[in-house]
């Protein structure tokens, strides 16, 4: 493997591993924002975006238990996302 390749390798891993950690700062900032916990919508995003991109990176160290983590997480965001988009179509249909 070449150099190069390897370090966009490791840039995906971090922006993977920044976009996952992001979720928490924007949970934070939301829960501040209405002096209570919750989580916005835009967590699941990121949740989806980091975990995604942590997901190839892990398929691309062929590391199966980081691969499981990863996947098995996916569906938990998708499925919130889609809790919350059909939550919204029942309260506005």
């Amino acid at each position: 493997m070449e150099h190069g390749e390897t370090l966009a390798w490791i840039v995906i891993g971090f922006v993977g591993q920044a976009l996952f950690s992001a979720r928490f700062i924007v949970q934070w900032l939301a829960s501040e924002r209405v002096r209570r916990s919750i989580v916005p919508r835009a967590f699941w995003y990121f949740s989806l975006a980091g975990g995604a991109t942590l997901l190839a990176y892990a398929i691309h160290k062929r590391d199966p238990v980081f691969i499981a983590g990863q996947g098995l997480g996916l569906f938990v965001y998708l499925r919130n996302l889609y809790l919350i988009h059909s939550g919204r179509q029942q309260v506005e249909g």
